[in-house]
């Protein structure tokens, strides 16, 4: 399998409602349970439920995971897609630090996935906890991506960001800095959240995720690209 760690906050989590065309298992798709007996299932929504750090599972809903996973497989038809979601809602990125909890289990289920296929990328959405230091922020997803890159032994490891929604304005300029990142450090995609709507100026409804999980695929699927030649 190409195996795909998602991580980072609620958004990633999902908090928009799995709506009925939402409700489908995604052909080979496979979600990883972290389970001895049955590590992998058909991946269906909701996709952050294995997730050894979550919150409470009734939080869980539709995340960004999904329209990725569903895009991934419509440009790679013969391909077989393992996810690892292991997000939690509200963290900040210092609690994604390396050796921290968040970051430790992260990478703990990775390993245990990588027995079955080969990771291929990260997807990371996170930010609004931290939106008023962004100023703060690039050296410490530069560490988050450079110390995911050394433990997981994948020096190239294409990893994709996203901005926050432009619902407030505080958050402007945590959108303008995340976008210098394909400039700081190399194999690294940002997807934008222009015409995407929430439910509370915070959290993407369902349109939205399943919109901003395909730009995630579309900068994955050029960072792969780019790779292989």
């Amino acid at each position: 399998m190409d195996l795909y760690l998602c991580i980072g906050q609620s958004n990633m989590a999902g908090r928009a409602t799995i709506e009925e065309q939402d409700k489908d298992s995604i052909q080979n798709v496979f979600l990883f349970t972290g389970k001895e007996d049955e590590p992998w299932e058909k991946a269906a929504n909701p996709l952050n439920k294995y997730s050894t750090v979550r919150k409470g599972i009734k939080m869980q809903k539709l995340g960004l995971s999904y329209g990725f996973a569903k895009e991934m497989v419509n440009a790679m038809p013969n391909k077989k897609i393992g996810l690892i979601v292991n997000a939690k809602g509200g963290t900040s990125i210092e609690e994604w630090k390396p050796g921290d909890t968040l970051y430790n289990q992260a990478i703990k289920q990775v390993r245990k996935a990588m027995e079955y296929g080969v990771l291929k990328g990260v997807i990371w959405h996170q930010g609004e906890t931290n939106a008023g230091r962004y100023d703060k922020y690039m050296p410490k997803i530069i560490t988050l991506i450079e110390s995911l890159r050394a433990d997981l032994n994948t020096p190239n490891l294409p990893f994709v960001a996203g901005q926050l929604s432009p619902d407030k304005p505080k958050r402007n300029n945590f959108n303008i800095m995340i976008l210098e990142l394909t400039n700081t450090v190399g194999n690294t995609g940002v997807i934008t959240t222009e015409n995407t709507l929430t439910i509370d100026d915070t959290h993407f409804d369902s349109a939205s995720q399943r919109l901003l999980g395909k730009r995630y695929a579309e900068e994955m699927l050029k960072l792969i690209s780019n790779k292989i030649k």
